[in-house]
């Protein structure tokens, strides 16, 4: 499921324009990106948004062998909740 998809199924399961479930989505992915550094962000049962700092590390180039450095950067991270574990069994 893209993002259009999503519109679509939102659009439809809440009786609103797909204009009016875009504004839905972008506004909760703008919630996350403003918000992951900060304190991160918790949707019970759904799961968890966070920001985690990966150290600083020593690599290789796969083409060369070379020996590189890779620098500490901010990555994003997501734990999945209980009910949103659970739906992931069911589909097996």
């Amino acid at each position: 499921m893209n993002k259009g998809d999503l519109v679509d199924y939102i659009a439809e399961d809440l009786e609103i324009s797909k204009a009016m479930a875009d504004k839905m989505i972008t506004s909760f992915t703008k919630a996350i990106y403003d918000n992951i550094r900060k304190d991160g962000v918790r949707l019970a049962g759904f799961g968890t948004f966070n920001s985690t700092k990966r150290k600083a590390r020593t690599g290789r180039n796969p083409q060369t062998g070379a020996e590189i450095k890779i620098p500490s950067r901010w990555v994003p991270t997501f734990k999945a909740g209980t009910v949103l574990k659970s739906c992931a069994e069911k589909k097996k």
